[in-house]
């Protein structure tokens, strides 16, 4: 039965509240149309007790933002089996669904918001984007990458970024081509990099080798015969 006590909160405990409670509400609408009251409101406490955990909205921002960071970039582990291209869906599915869920505050955070700019704020995206580029060698199986494929991948990854941006502004054009063209996207540009440097050549028949007819990157190949023709 509910007895109707609230249960007292230790200071850990409702500083996560307050970062889950902000999360929501930045998910729905951009972070800088989000007070502080509101914050305190949904999560059912006064606006002097959120400043006694945070010293401000621009404090719980990025105690926000580190969250969601994490998160961001966790979608980019994937065990190394099977083909890349399809590791590279999976990888861009789960993507595309932190964006999805996280719309405003992800748009906020590239585009412009309160914590923009931050040394904190600067230092996660940043975290991020290696966190990916990483993840990505891994996949290559490169541990010590040529500079044409640190070019490709980190191009690439700013493109996911980019891309996910406009899909964001209407989202006119259907998130699972999206997807699937990202994919293509890194299977083009590594291309164009072989065609300049044997590395990148060796690199690209090794992938190529391993990839199915009906993958990603064997139906890139059919769409540009396709073309050609």
């Amino acid at each position: 039965m509910t007895t109707g006590v609230r249960r007292r909160m230790g200071v850990d405990e409702r500083r996560q509240q307050l970062i889950g409670v902000a999360l929501e509400l930045f998910s729905r609408r951009s972070p800088d149309e989000v007070s502080i009251d509101e914050i305190a409101s949904a999560a059912g406490i006064s606006r002097p007790l959120v400043y006694h955990y945070f010293p401000g909205k621009l404090s719980l921002y990025e105690a926000a933002l580190k969250r969601a960071s994490e998160d961001l970039a966790g979608r980019f582990s994937e065990p190394r089996q099977g083909p890349l291209g399809a590791r590279l869906l999976r990888v861009m599915r789960r993507y595309f669904d932190f964006v999805d869920d996280h719309g405003p505050g992800f748009s906020a955070l590239m585009r412009g918001g309160p914590a923009v700019g931050s040394s904190t704020t600067n230092a996660l995206i940043d975290s991020v984007r290696q966190a990916a580029y990483v993840q990505i060698l891994s996949h290559l199986g490169v541990d010590d990458p040529p500079a044409r494929l640190e070019l490709v991948i980190r191009s690439w990854i700013s493109l996911a970024e980019s891309t996910a941006l406009i899909w964001l502004d209407g989202r006119r054009i259907p998130r699972g081509e999206l997807e699937v063209q990202l994919v293509h996207d890194f299977a083009a540009l590594a291309a164009v990099s072989a065609a300049y440097d044997e590395e990148m050549t060796a690199l690209l028949r090794r992938i190529l080798r391993d990839e199915p007819s009906d993958g990603p990157f064997g139906d890139l190949a059919v769409r540009l015969i396709a073309l050609a023709s």
